[in-house]
Order: C-alpha cells, then sequence, then structure tokens
C-alpha cells in the first residue's frame, strides 16, 4: 500500500506511469480501480493494451487493447477496442497519441491511490498507521520502565 502511495507521489525511474483505470471497457482483463504500470514503446502489436489520449480531447487517457493497424503514407493508426465493449473505438488512435503499452495491473489498488490523494484519506492512511506505531511503542517503553522499576526495588 505504502508502495502505491510513494509511487503516485513520486516519479517512477525509467519511464514508467502508473494509471488509476476508472472503468470497466477493460474487464475482466483490467478491473475497474486497478493500476496500470504504462511503458511508452517504439513498437506496438496487435493485442498490445495501450494507455492514448488527445484522440478524443479527453482529459482522462483511455485504455484499451489494439485490435488492428493501419499504415497511412507512413503513419502508424491503431483500432483499439475495450475487452468488455461490443464495437471498435470509433477513432483511429494515431502513434503520437499513445501514451504508452500497459505492462501489468495491480486490481483495486487504485481505490487506495485515489483516496491517498484526497486530504481525508491521506490523514487516514498517515493518522491512523502513526497512532498505532504510537502506542505500541509507548507499551514497549512502559513495560522496560516497570522492569527497570521492578529490578531497582
Amino acid at each position: 500500500m505504502a508502495v502505491l502511495m510513494i509511487a503516485s507521489i513520486f516519479p517512477i525511474t525509467g519511464n514508467y506511469e502508473l494509471r488509476v483505470v476508472q472503468s470497466g471497457s477493460m474487464e475482466p482483463a483490467i478491473k475497474t480501480g486497478s493500476v496500470a504500470v504504462i511503458k511508452p514503446s517504439d513498437d506496438y502489436q496487435v493485442g498490445d493494451v495501450i494507455t492514448f489520449g488527445d484522440v478524443y480531447k479527453s482529459e482522462t487517457p483511455i485504455t484499451h487493447r489494439i485490435v488492428d493497424i493501419k499504415v497511412i503514407e507512413g503513419d502508424y493508426y491503431y483500432i483499439t477496442k475495450g475487452d468488455a465493449n461490443d464495437d471498435n473505438d470509433p477513432k483511429d488512435v494515431p502513434k503520437e497519441d499513445v501514451i504508452g503499452k500497459v505492462l501489468f495491473s495491480l486490481p483495486y489498488a487504485g481505490y487506495v491511490v485515489q483516496e491517498a490523494r484526497k486530504p481525508f484519506g491521506f490523514a487516514i492512511l498517515i493518522i491512523i498507521p502513526g497512532v498505532i506505531i504510537v502506542y505500541d511503542e509507548s507499551k514497549k517503553i512502559w513495560k522496560e520502565i516497570k522492569k527497570t522499576k521492578k529490578s531497582n526495588t
């Protein structure tokens, strides 16, 4: 859990990105709320799951599977489809709009990441473990104090 929280705040070396999957269009392969680990590539093939943006002028990038590839005047365009969708996406995705290939996903981990980005969720993820640690350490200190008092008497 802490790894995901840290990874969502700090950049990951090696050009990897973490994205939270917000819809069920790729289920069952990628569950809603999963964290997808994405890496740019020079080469994408039919069957690869890619994350892309801009083609739909949407603020949220889309993660779908490549079902076909077109080459028009030397430029690559990917025909994509969500695994849970009946039809291909309405627009072809130009290569320059591809953010990267999904290497793997961590099911449901995105819910933790999304909550950690909110002030209340961040406080809960920090305060509760902090209180538990302080309580546990306090118990140990009191035991040592009692042990020391008994040995001194």
